[in-house]
């Protein structure tokens, strides 16, 4: 059995580099002190906190859709932030940036301490931030062989 070690990067399609860049810009960088590798007119990408975000322009037959998250693909993706305070920070950001917020920094019942601020890119793709202590669900399964689903 192979034991991952995370997710390395996610790629995201957005409409138009130049436009979403900013947003990007202040989440990944100036927020979240990542590094940025690449920042050309078709691709901005960050690293840091042991994964990489890109944005890439969509294919141009795709770049008047806009993003559903009910649709096949990408539902939303979430940073694992390392405290509650992180969360707050990351929301106060946000509202100063102007983001659009779906749902202010609240306590969850994902997991015992589960705290999480939910907003979106200027795409309307979803990105969640949350807090959960110690290892979270993941102390839940450690003891708990894995199922395969049939």
């Amino acid at each position: 059995m192979i034991d991952p070690n995370g997710i390395a990067h996610i790629q995201l399609s957005v409409r138009n580099v130049e436009r979403s860049k900013p947003f990007y810009y202040m989440l990944l960088h100036e927020t979240f002190g990542m590094t940025v590798q690449y920042d050309a007119p078709e691709v901005f990408y960050c690293i840091g906190g042991r994964t990489g975000v890109m944005i890439t322009r969509a294919a141009e037959q795709n770049r008047d859709h806009t993003f559903d998250q009910t649709r096949v693909g990408l539902h939303h993706f979430c940073f694992w932030l390392r405290s509650r305070d992180d969360i707050d920070e990351l929301h106060r950001a946000l509202v100063k940036f102007g983001a659009k917020i779906v749902h202010a920094p609240e306590n969850g019942a994902w997991a015992p301490g589960y705290y999480s601020v939910l907003f979106e890119d200027p795409d309307g793709i979803r990105i969640e931030a949350n807090f959960v202590p110690g290892r979270g669900n993941l102390d839940v399964i450690k003891d708990k062989p894995l199922s395969r689903p049939s």
